[in-house]
């Protein structure tokens, strides 16, 4: 792509050795490349990262640092993030106890309410709970698999639509509004979900491209849901997928992505030489 040679690098056919310290090292070297683009699958975070590291170490290119991808990975540590930076968000609360339950839904604003694990993607560990008898299933079933949850509401207005925007440099360069199937509430397409492409207005397009910022992502997909306090950020995807938002937009997204890598190069080798300059004088 743009004259570029690619590696496909499988993160999990990198077998690693710890060596002094808390550093992971590759048994075998990793290949010389100038920029990465992670891909790390929910089930191999841990792993994933310590990869992505050992990359970073050399000081290469990437369109998300380890530290970014495990900032949206886990669902808690995003939305506080974002609630720090004055971004808005839906009401939530984590809870891991029965005790906690009601007064999380109270401030959720009662009933329905949505409940995440904190780690999941492509709506896998979202529920919507209209009874206290569902919240309670749900809770007990979860509570075996020691997850802590959020317990966050339910935007009806929505009615079953959200926003995905996807992020590169600062830049929104596509979005699309996802509509759930019939029967369904979650909007994600590999849940049978709709898209149709959107235009945003200035004021969403800055807050998607704030989100990915605070979390330090230069590649991001944002989901946002249209409530009636405005825009509301829903969650900050480090890997997001490209093909169901290219079809729906008919954007080259993918070609968005090297060309940025292609700037951060270009950064970065003239940072390098200021660096020699200023050793020289």
């Amino acid at each position: 792509m743009r004259g570029h040679l690619v590696h496909i690098i499988d993160t999990l056919n990198v077998p690693v050795r710890v060596g002094r310290g808390p550093t992971i090292i590759p048994v075998r070297p990793l290949p010389e490349v100038d920029a990465i683009v992670p891909r790390i699958g929910t089930s191999i975070t841990f792993y994933g990262l310590a990869v992505v590291r050992q990359f970073e170490a050399k000081e290469v290119v990437t369109t998300a640092s380890s530290r970014a991808i495990a900032r949206s990975r886990d669902k808690l540590h995003s939305l506080q993030i974002m609630g720090d930076s004055g971004l808005p968000i839906p009401n939530t609360t984590v809870v891991s106890t029965p005790e906690e339950i009601w007064n999380a839904i109270n401030l959720a604003g009662g009933l329905p309410v949505i409940i995440k694990v904190i780690r999941g993607t492509q709506g896998r560990g979202v529920f919507l709970a209209t009874e206290m008898h569902t919240v309670e299933s749900i809770l007990n079933s979860l509570r075996g698999a020691r997850e802590q949850m959020l317990i966050q509401e339910f935007i009806r207005e929505a009615q079953g639509t959200d926003i995905r925007v996807i992020v590169v440099g600062n830049r929104c360069v596509a979005s699309m509004e996802r509509k759930a199937a019939a029967g369904e509430f979650r909007s994600n397409l590999h849940r049978g979900g709709t898209a149709s492409p959107i235009k945003l207005d200035q004021n969403t397009r800055i807050l998607a491209s704030r989100a990915a910022q605070v979390h330090g992502l230069g590649v991001a997909g944002v989901d946002l849901v249209q409530s009636k306090r405005g825009p509301l950020l829903l969650e900050v995807n480090s890997s997001p997928g490209l093909e169901g938002i290219e079809r729906a937009t008919r954007e080259d997204i993918a070609t968005e992505i090297i060309r940025y890598l292609e700037r951060e190069e270009k950064k970065k080798i003239h940072r390098n030489r200021q660096k020699r300059k200023r050793r020289k004088k």
